[in-house]
C-alpha cells in the first residue's frame, strides 16, 4: 500500500446505533478497534520479550549494574527533551502515516540489534546509541498511536479504549515475560529482539486497513481544524502547543493532581518493598504477593474505568486523593494481612484514576492541538518519573517507610483538597460590574 493511500482519511465507518452503553468492552463494537487490539497486544508482548532479556543483556556486555541503568536513562532522555517536537509532528503530519512509519522504525532497530547480537557486535557505545534511537522514535510514536485508536471509537467510547488498551498492555506483558525464557532458552538473545521487530512490522500492516469511525474524538474535528487554517501545516508550532497547554486550567489542574500523586504515591514498588521487608519482617516471598496483589487491582482499575462515558478532571482528583487517604492507612498496617486488604482498593482506585485522566488529557484539547499536548504531557510525565523515586527515596529516609507512605498520602489529599477548595472560592466569588459599582455610589 502506498505513503498516499496511508496519508488519505478512509472512508468513515459507521457508528453502532442503539442505547448509550457504559460496558467496559463497548469500543470493540467497532472491527478496526478489535483489530487495533490485537495488534497492540502482539506489540506489548514483543516488546516485554525483548525488555526482559534487555537488562540481563546489559549486564553481560557491561557487568556494570550502573551501566544497565544508564542505558534506561539514555532511552528515557529524548521524552524529557523533545517529546514537544515529537508531539508537533503528530499534528503535522497524517496520523496514520506517521504511526505506521514509527512503527516499522522502531521493528528496524529491534531488527538491526538481533544481527548485531547474532553476529556478538554488539558494545556499550552501539548499546547507547540504539537506546537513544529508540527514544527518539518513541517520542513519536507513543502519541500518534494513542491518538489513531482514539480516532477508531466515538468519542465517549475513549475510555473504553483505553481501558481495554490497559488490558492489552497487562495481557501482552504477561504473555512477553513468559515467552521471553521460553525464547531466549531455545533460540537466544537475539531471537527476542527479532521478534520483537516482528511484532512492530505486524502493527504497521495493520494501520492501513484501520477506519476511523463517523464522530470519532479527533477524525471530524481534525478537518474542520485544517480547513479553518487553510490547509496549512505551518501554525503547527511547538510554541503554540506549550501556549496552549499554559492557557488551559483542566490540563494544568490534571498536571498537578498527577505530578503529586506521581511524586509522593505510586511508586510502589519502592515503598512497599521497604515496608514489608522491613517493618512488616517480611521476605521476598511476601513482597511477590504484594505485587501480584496490585497487578490485580490494576487490572479491575482498568475494567471499572472503561466503564467511564465523561470522566473529567474532578473524577480524576477525587480518585487520586481516595487514594492517597488508602496509602495513609496501608502505611499504618500492623501487618501483611493488613497490608493485602489496603493494597487492592489502593491499585484499583490508582487504575481507575488513570484511565480518566489519560481520557481528559486526549480528548480535551482540539484535535489539531492533541499531538502537541501529548508531547508536552510526556515531557512533563519524564520529569516525574525520573524525580519522584529519589525523592521519595529521600523522605524514606527521614520519615522511614511507613512515614513515607503516610505523609506522602497526606500530602496528595491536603494538595488535592487545597486546590479543590481554591477552585470553590473562585468560582463564588460575586463579580461586580463597573456599571453596578456607580449606581451603588449613586
Amino acid at each position: 500500500m502506498s505513503s498516499s493511500s496511508l496519508s488519505a482519511p478512509p472512508p468513515p465507518a459507521p457508528a453502532p446505533s442503539g442505547p448509550a452503553s457504559t460496558s467496559p468492552w463497548r469500543s470493540l463494537r467497532y472491527r478496526s478497534m478489535r483489530w487495533w487490539s490485537v495488534a497492540n497486544f502482539v506489540s506489548n508482548a514483543g516488546t516485554w520479550m525483548q525488555l526482559t532479556v534487555q537488562n540481563l543483556l546489559v549486564l553481560q556486555i557491561t557487568g556494570s549494574a550502573a551501566a544497565t541503568g544508564l542505558s534506561m536513562s539514555v532511552q528515557a532522555a529524548p521524552a524529557l527533551l523533545i517529546s514537544v517536537f515529537g508531539g508537533a509532528a503528530v499534528d503535522r503530519w497524517p496520523r496514520r502515516l506517521t504511526a505506521a512509519v514509527s512503527q516499522a522504525l522502531l521493528g528496524t532497530v529491534a531488527f538491526v540489534t538481533a544481527l548485531m547480537v547474532a553476529l556478538d557486535r554488539l558494545d556499550v557505545t552501539s548499546l547507547m546509541v540504539l537506546a537513544a534511537v529508540t527514544g527518539v522514535i518513541a517520542t513519536v510514536d507513543g502519541p500518534a498511536c494513542s491518538l489513531l485508536g482514539n480516532d477508531l471509537v466515538p468519542r465517549e467510547d475513549v475510555p473504553s479504549a483505553i481501558g481495554v488498551g490497559a488490558l492489552v498492555h497487562q495481557a501482552g506483558r504477561l504473555t512477553g515475560a513468559a515467552l521471553a525464557g521460553v525464547t531466549v532458552g531455545f533460540l537466544g538473545t537475539a531471537a527476542a529482539y527479532a521478534a520483537n521487530g516482528l511484532s512492530f512490522l505486524f502493527v504497521a500492516s495493520v494501520i492501513p486497513f484501520l477506519r476511523p469511525v463517523r464522530g470519532a474524538a479527533g477524525h471530524a474535528a481534525d478537518h474542520v481544524a485544517k480547513a479553518k487554517d487553510g490547509g496549512t501545516r505551518d501554525t503547527m508550532s511547538v510554541r503554540e502547543g506549550l501556549a496552549f497547554f499554559a492557557r488551559r486550567p483542566r490540563l494544568l489542574a490534571l498536571a498537578g493532581v498527577t505530578g503529586v500523586s506521581a511524586v509522593f504515591g505510586r511508586n510502589y514498588q519502592l515503598t512497599l518493598a521497604v515496608l514489608v521487608t522491613g517493618p512488616l519482617a517480611g521476605g521476598a516471598g511476601s513482597f511477590g504477593t504484594v505485587s501480584t496483589v496490585l497487578a490485580v487491582g490494576g487490572i479491575v482499575g482498568a475494567v471499572l474505568g472503561a466503564r467511564l462515558r465523561r470522566p473529567s478532571v474532578r473524577v480524576v482528583g477525587a480518585l487520586a486523593a481516595a487514594g492517597g487517604l488508602l496509602q495513609v492507612v496501608a502505611g499504618m498496617s500492623p501487618s501483611l494481612a493488613v497490608l493485602l486488604v489496603m493494597v487492592l482498593p489502593m491499585a484499583v482506585v490508582e487504575s481507575v484514576s488513570d484511565t480518566a485522566g489519560t481520557a481528559v488529557l486526549q480528548t480535551d484539547p482540539p484535535a489539531h492541538m492533541r499531538g502537541r499536548v501529548l508531547g508536552v504531557w510526556g515531557s512533563i510525565g519524564t520529569v516525574w518519573s525520573l524525580g519522584g523515586p529519589p525523592a521519595l527515596g529521600l523522605l524514606m529516609e527521614l520519615a522511614g517507610a511507613r512515614g513515607a507512605l503516610i505523609a506522602g498520602g497526606l500530602i496528595i489529599a491536603g494538595a488535592i483538597g487545597a486546590g479543590h477548595l481554591l477552585r470553590e472560592r473562585r468560582t463564588t466569588v460575586p463579580r461586580v460590574s463597573p456599571v453596578a459599582n456607580l449606581e451603588t455610589a449613586a
